[in-house]
């Protein structure tokens, strides 16, 4: 559904018939985006449980339940997101509960006498996938040197003719360092040197608010240190990534593509200043396909997303990323000459399809907590000062998934993830300056905000957009640029009760 029509219904008060009913008239352009997995009636419910929210004094029906039928039932705790989805079946839940035990497996360099872990590194910056997802939840910047849940994407932009043709065939996504590769590896197995250590500078800046109320933000400088093989390329750019939490991946992936693609308003004909663009990847077959993960939207499932991590963080060889050495580059021979953990035995890969597979489905099926306080009165003025700040043109509260979604367990749930998985410029203060795929260096993937209420339950700390340079929500609000500047005043001049309000709404998320 274009996003004209959700802006229309706003404006005019049309029912969610009333659009099903203009859709089904021909009211959509010739080419646009449809669902086609759904029957006339279900495309009625569909429209129906989806449109705006309208009614501020009470929840929503199945508001509480943002993942739907697979919602989890913890709802607090330090491993509240680490909860199956709550509708999977016993067969399911012995591959959850092995994907989990994958999950937290610690890799070890070759050669091993514990075969089946073979593999790690030879550069690396992670030894399992929970080190940098620890609880399933959000990373965080260095500290005390310690950058092992961020990492500092290295890339440059096409230089040649046939780079240039690889990007424009979606072949690419940017070009590494030619001696560093995609990320630096700040961790090396024994004998090797590590690439080097990332270091991060930050100044504070004050920000005025209403009622004569300032926020600090602090600003981060990224650099490297102790590079140990020569210096970086110059057209080498850096960018800081933290990880993101875990949960509701398998819901993004279930979110029919037209979804997606009918919020999407590159040239802003509806001129709200808001023009988010989708991600055009390929997907592990190689196909055309919509990008919904990572930062950039830069994967199209969970288990491209999944096997780049393998990789690139741990450097272990997937049948989606046959790279045995993971990020080492043929400038790196020392790397290079090291043994891998390929072994006859197993195939041809590090961590064969069942372990992949495996991992894959645990990310899948990790489970959105339930909402809290989602009819409380300051949580409900703060949901309707959210809508009426503009924060739901990009944060979109809610979808239903794919009829035929091949999990049956995320088939056809209405959910609340308050995404519209769009690129959307965010302005400079945000700026990284590195082209992935179709986002260039100030556009971002907007991300989902169900679970950030429990960021500090699960992590015990609170750091937040891609770098965690924002310390709290205000903060992370404040940074908003580009598209999202008209929300980020729209907050930032509301009363301080007001503002209270807003934040709890988010906290109950």
């Amino acid at each position: 559904m274009r996003r004209r029509f959700s802006s229309v219904s706003r404006r005019l008060g049309l029912t969610s018939l009333a659009i099903f009913l203009a859709v089904a008239a021909g009211g959509m352009a010739a080419g646009e985006a449809r669902r086609d997995d759904l029957s006339a009636d279900d495309l009625g419910r569909v429209l129906a449980v989806t449109a705006p929210a309208a009614d501020f004094s009470r929840a929503e029906p199945f508001e509480a339940m943002p993942g739907g039928a697979t919602t989890g039932r913890k709802t607090q705790g330090r491993d509240v997101f680490s909860t199956p989805s709550a509708n999977l079946d016993s067969a399911a839940g012995h591959d959850f509960i092995l994907g989990n035990a994958l999950f937290r497996k610690l890799w070890v360099a070759s050669p091993s006498s514990t075969l089946a872990s073979d593999g790690l590194g030879p550069l690396y910056n992670a030894r399992s996938c929970q080190s940098c997802h620890v609880r399933d939840g959000r990373g965080h910047p260095p500290e005390d040197g310690n950058a092992v849940s961020m990492v500092l994407r290295l890339a440059r932009d096409a230089s040649t003719p046939a780079e240039r043709a690889a990007f424009a065939a979606h072949e690419a996504l940017n070009f590494p360092d030619p001696v560093y590769g995609r990320q630096l590896q700040d961790f090396a197995s024994p004998g090797l040197a590590a690439e080097g250590r990332v270091a991060v500078r930050y100044t504070e800046e004050a920000v005025a608010l209403s009622e004569r109320e300032t926020v600090s933000l602090r600003r981060p400088v990224y650099a490297v240190e102790a590079l140990g093989y020569g210096p970086l390329d110059p057209a080498t750019t850096l960018s800081a990534r933290v990880a993101p939490p875990m949960i509701g991946l398998g819901l993004i992936q279930a979110i029919h593509p037209a979804d997606i693609e009918g919020l999407a308003d590159p040239q802003d004909r509806d001129g709200d200043c808001i023009s988010g663009r989708v991600a055009r990847v390929r997907d592990e077959k190689g196909a055309p396909a919509l990008g919904r993960f990572g930062w950039k939207a830069q994967n199209a499932t969970v288990a491209q997303q999944t096997a780049a991590a393998f990789a690139d963080d741990i450097g272990i060889s997937t049948p989606l990323a046959d790279r045995p050495y993971g990020d080492c580059t043929p400038a790196q021979t020392a790397c290079l000459s090291r043994p891998n953990g390929v072994q006859k035995k197993l195939g041809p890969y590090e961590a064969p399809d069942p372990v992949l597979g495996l991992t894959s489905f645990y990310a899948r099926h990790l489970a959105v907590p339930a909402r809290r306080d989602v009819a409380a009165p300051k949580v409900l003025a703060g949901k309707a000062l959210f809508y009426a700040a503009g924060c739901a043109a990009c944060h979109h509260p809610k979808f239903v998934t794919r009829r035929d979604a091949a999990d049956p367990a995320l088939a056809f749930q209405l959910i609340w993830p308050y995404s519209d998985f769009l690129l959307h410029d965010m302005g400079e203060g945000l700026a990284d300056g590195q082209r992935v795929g179709e986002a260039d260096g100030r556009e971002w993937r907007t991300p989902p905000l169900w679970g950030i209420g429990l960021t500090r339950a699960v992590g015990g700390q609170a750091f937040f957009l891609h770098d965690g340079r924002a310390r709290s929500l205000t903060e992370a609000i404040l940074w908003h640029g580009g598209e999202g500047e008209r929300a980020r005043t729209a907050f930032a001049t509301l009363s301080r009760p007001d503002r209270d309000a807003l934040l709890a709404f988010l906290e109950s998320l």
